[in-house]
């Protein structure tokens, strides 16, 4: 059964903190250069692929005692949103334009940049401990990927246009913020009795 309130919270947390990050610079170079579709469809795969690879270590988690899955649930929500706050901006990546423009070839592409670059980010790792602290890997599994599908639409469709009107700091901000609330449930949940 899906819990859409998991799932509403997942999809917040992970979509606000993948905002500001790599990817949607990533996608914005891929879709400005090829077929916006070819793109997307790699990197939804690759984002699949990285969710898949989180809800399975997530579910590992939750054969350790309650208490402990939650005191490092929350160090690592604490650790993820100081990560955000000493982040630098970061420069668009350099991305290598495949000979021809196939769909295999351009997915390809987004498929292997996103792979390699998200491999052990901080969503997969926020993904991991969300899906740890709920015990419900649908549920925190699509939150995950619908968030992260979505940043990767507004990178490739319209990352310009979103970055002109709303500041990258106020983005990255917001999505420490949440990061530190839920950090804070997880410790107390952790040392409660």
């Amino acid at each position: 059964m899906i819990s859409f309130s998991v799932m509403a919270l997942v999809f917040g947390v992970v979509f606000l903190a993948e905002l500001p990050d790599k990817t949607a610079l990533a996608g914005l170079v891929l879709g400005t250069r090829y077929r916006a579709s070819y793109v997307f469809a790699g990197v939804a795969a690759a984002f699949a692929v990285h969710v898949a690879l989180a809800i399975a270590a997530g579910s590992v988690l939750t054969l350790l005692p309650n208490r402990l899955v939650q005191a490092l649930t929350g160090v690592l929500f604490l650790a993820g949103a100081v990560m955000l706050l000493m982040k630098k901006d970061e420069g668009e990546e350099e991305v290598r334009k495949p000979e021809d423009q196939s769909f295999w070839k351009v997915s390809g592409a987004g498929f292997m940049l996103i792979l390699v670059a998200e491999f052990g980010d901080l969503t997969q790792i926020m993904t991991a401990n969300l899906a740890a602290k709920y015990d419900d890997p649908l549920s925190v599994g699509l939150g995950a990927v619908l968030a992260l599908w979505s940043v990767a639409a507004i990178g490739i469709i319209g990352g310009k246009a979103l970055l002109k009107r709303v500041p990258l700091r106020l983005i990255t901000k917001i999505a420490a913020i949440a990061m530190l609330a839920l950090a804070g449930f997880s410790l107390y949940e952790a040392v409660a009795p």
